[in-house]
């Protein structure tokens, strides 16, 4: 009886120990993106709309923990100065350990956008999506990645999706009459 019962203190201890190691949900800040949004889409100047936008990126950008922060912030800093090698290794690690959390693949799919990967790109900013529908920088990347690959139709409509939610995304003018992704002929 006593090793069966010290077989169950072991399970259970070991269980926690992987539990203690598992990246915990992310915060919730849905309520707040949504009033973000509401407020972007009234602003009437686009310093007023950059302000706005700062502040969904400090919600985006809250990993679930310390551990996830460290290392959602070692990547942002080693791709702003163009180690995106050591970037990419940051946000794979960061998606492994937080495999729920969106910025983790919209930071990756970032880099891979640097790096002109716009096929991987795509899939990481799909799967941010799922997990943050509302997540206005992925709706743009996947844009920009998806007129990357030359399906022009496709990104204009995933830039009207983000335009819906931000009508002050730099990539606006994008669907603007001469721009990359603007009607033509007869779509107009």
């Amino acid at each position: 009886m006593k090793p069966f019962l010290l077989s169950l203190c072991l399970i259970a201890v070991s269980t926690q120990t992987v539990s203690a190691d598992r990246c915990p949900a992310a915060p919730d800040h849905s309520a707040g993106l949504n009033q973000l949004i509401q407020e972007i889409q009234k602003v009437q100047t686009e310093g007023a709309a950059r302000d706005i936008s700062g502040q969904m990126w400090g919600l985006w950008a809250d990993a679930p923990n310390e551990q996830a922060q460290a290392i959602l912030d070692q990547g942002m800093s080693k791709r702003s100065s163009w180690d995106l090698t050591g970037a990419l290794q940051d946000f794979n690690r960061l998606v492994e350990y937080c495999p729920d959390y969106a910025e983790g693949y919209n930071q990756r799919a970032f880099v891979h956008f640097l790096r002109h990967d716009f096929a991987s790109a795509l899939t990481d900013l799909d799967r941010a999506i799922v997990l943050s529908p509302k997540h206005i920088a992925a709706l743009s990347g996947r844009a920009l990645s998806l007129m990357g690959l030359g399906r022009t139709q496709e990104a204009r409509e995933a830039l009207i999706e983000a335009l819906a939610l931000n009508p002050w995304l730099p990539e606006r003018g994008l669907i603007d009459a001469g721009g990359r992704l603007a009607p033509t002929g007869e779509e107009i």
